[in-house]
């Protein structure tokens, strides 16, 4: 699918009086729920004195000026790049490289430039591609922050405080680069954190991927029955807990199931194991097997929700594979 251009929103001035931030100019691609946290985060921190927005709807930055989201912006991204201290790109991860493109002719030789995309080898060879001998230049990060609501009317400052961002640093990064990534995300309040790029993706294949497709499939089957208002009648708090990441932006979903489908297929693999396993069960009348996946489940969760993931591998019993007669 094709991809309207990005277009600039037009300017308005206001700087911090008073104190000297960490960022001079900061550009933000993609102002909408995770760009414009970003910004409203490091304003809020004082951290910056102008933030430039870009976007692909001249409708959505209004909004983010006319909500002090972005203060201004330049004629163009290719001029606003040479001169900027961190260029953010927060926009769907299929049109980072079209961000990329526009900026790198001129990119300033002491410009770092990090996204927010939920996958990173995809991202990373782009960045490689578009950037050439400057891809040292470009810090991969992935803030594990969201909601399903977008745009720029859901961002917030407060959006990260407290919440893990993962940044996965090339080799030709320099010290330099990535310490200012880390010191901008910092300074929005995250918990930082490191993979490599190809680590991250299987991970969130299997965390953060898999959930939403199953999410999506579920309310999509749901929405396509000829009685569907009636079973959406009778939806209480588990499907609205189980299907709330469904209202998520699918463009993007699109997008990230898209880059990383190899790892997302291994993932949709096992999960299809683990549901023919379940029907085994349930067709043998193997009520012993449902309660240990079950229990397995029940234990793995309860850890997790009470901080001791790391430990749920080691403290928690396997169960036995069903094996159908």
């Amino acid at each position: 699918m094709s991809q309207p251009p990005l277009v600039a929103a037009a300017a308005s001035d206001s700087g911090l009086s008073g104190v000297r931030p960490s960022f001079g100019k900061v550009l933000v691609f993609g102002v909408g729920l995770i760009g414009g946290s970003f910004a409203l985060a490091l304003k809020a921190a004082a951290e910056v004195e102008e933030i430039v927005g870009f976007g692909r709807s001249l409708g959505s930055l209004k909004e983010a000026l006319a909500l002090g989201i972005i203060d201004r912006v330049g004629a163009n991204a290719a001029q606003e790049a040479m001169d900027a201290d961190l260029i953010l790109i927060a926009t769907p991860v299929g049109a980072i490289g079209e961000a990329l493109a526009r900026i790198a002719p001129t990119l300033g030789a002491n410009t770092v430039v990090t996204d927010a995309g939920s996958t990173k080898s995809d991202v990373v060879a782009i960045a490689r591609a578009v950037l050439g001998e400057r891809s040292g230049q470009f810090v991969p990060a992935h803030p594990i922050a969201g909601a399903e609501n977008s745009g720029a009317a859901a961002a917030r400052a407060e959006l990260y405080r407290g919440r893990k961002v993962v940044i996965t640093p090339l080799a030709e990064n320099s010290a330099a680069a990535l310490a200012r990534v880390r010191a901008a995300w910092a300074a929005c309040g995250a918990d930082l954190r490191e993979l490599t790029p190809a680590r991250h993706d299987e991970v969130f294949a299997a965390v953060s991927h898999l959930p939403h497709l199953l999410s999506f499939a579920l309310v999509h089957d749901l929405a396509l029955r000829d009685e569907h208002d009636t079973f959406f009648t009778y939806a209480a708090s588990g499907f609205r807990d189980f299907t709330r990441i469904a209202a998520s932006h699918p463009e993007m979903w699109r997008d990230i199931c898209l880059a990383n489908r190899a790892a997302l297929l291994g993932e949709l693999d096992r999960y299809r194991a683990e549901l023919d396993d379940l029907r085994a069960a349930l067709q043998a009348g193997d009520g012993d097997r449902l309660q240990a996946v079950f229990d397995v489940a029940r234990r793995a969760r309860r850890a997790w929700a009470e901080g001791a993931g790391a430990e749920v591998a080691a403290s928690t019993p396997a169960a036995t594979p069903h094996i159908a007669s």
